[in-house]
């Protein structure tokens, strides 16, 4: 959620929706999921949607895939960014931008409890935790616990010390699997904390509860970050 400095590296473009956004038109009618071309491969979707790739806030939507289609599940206003959205691909590590892209969502985590009937894998934050955003350390993207000596106090996230922001979250899988250094690190779904995040997407605190216990590991859930309109192509990382 506080990224750092520089490096750009290509990533494989595969238009998600057939505007290359996540847009209204054509078939507005039509539930979002169901006009893009790449939804994950799952039976669980969450859409985050701003209206312009310079917007601080917009839209997240949870959907599931029942009888062949795509179904909303509930629905909640989201802040981005303080500079607004940035394609997932050539996103600098410091510029305060939400990636744009369709992500996984490894696990789960928490200051607070796992809220109760939440199926997700779920780690409880202590006071150990640490996200490591230093482009020197082999721990660079990742939680740690302890922070190691590689990785440096002012370069990562003590995550205990973001509170209410990581009473409950989710972690957006960009550059997760294949980190790199320059691009982007800590970025989640988490609670809203007084205004627009570093690069995150956040929602009030109810509503990261109620998506904690509707999403359900098993069913594969992906997330996809994008705009109504604008240049910005959605891509899957």
């Amino acid at each position: 959620m506080r990224p750092r400095a520089a490096a750009l590296a290509s990533a494989a473009a595969l238009l998600l929706a057939v505007t290359g956004t996540l847009g209204a038109a054509p078939g507005a009618d039509v539930p979002l999921p169901e006009r893009m071309a790449d939804t994950g491969g799952g039976t669980q979707l969450i859409t985050a949607r701003a209206a312009r790739t310079g917007s601080t806030s917009g839209t997240v939507t949870w959907w599931d895939r029942r009888g062949g289609r795509w179904v909303k599940s509930g629905s909640s206003g989201a802040r981005f960014g303080a500079k607004g959205l940035a394609e997932g691909g050539s996103r600098e590590q410091g510029t305060n931008t939400t990636p744009t892209g369709l992500f996984r969502l490894p696990y789960a985590f928490g200051i607070a409890a796992k809220p109760s009937g939440t199926d997700y894998s779920y780690r409880r934050v202590t006071k150990d935790s640490w996200w490591c955003q230093d482009n020197k350390s082999r721990a660079y993207n990742r939680w740690t616990q302890p922070r190691p000596g590689d990785c440096r106090a002012a370069e990562s996230e003590h995550l205990i010390a973001y509170d209410p922001q990581y009473a409950h979250a989710l972690v957006i899988g960009f550059n997760y699997d294949r980190p790199v250094r320059g691009r982007g690190a800590g970025i989640f779904l988490h609670v809203n904390g007084s205004g627009a995040t570093a690069g995150c997407v956040s929602v009030p605190r109810e509503a990261m509860g109620r998506i904690l216990r509707w999403a359900e590991q098993g069913r594969r859930p992906h997330m996809a970050i994008g705009t109504e309109s604008g240049p910005t192509a959605v891509t899957r990382y």
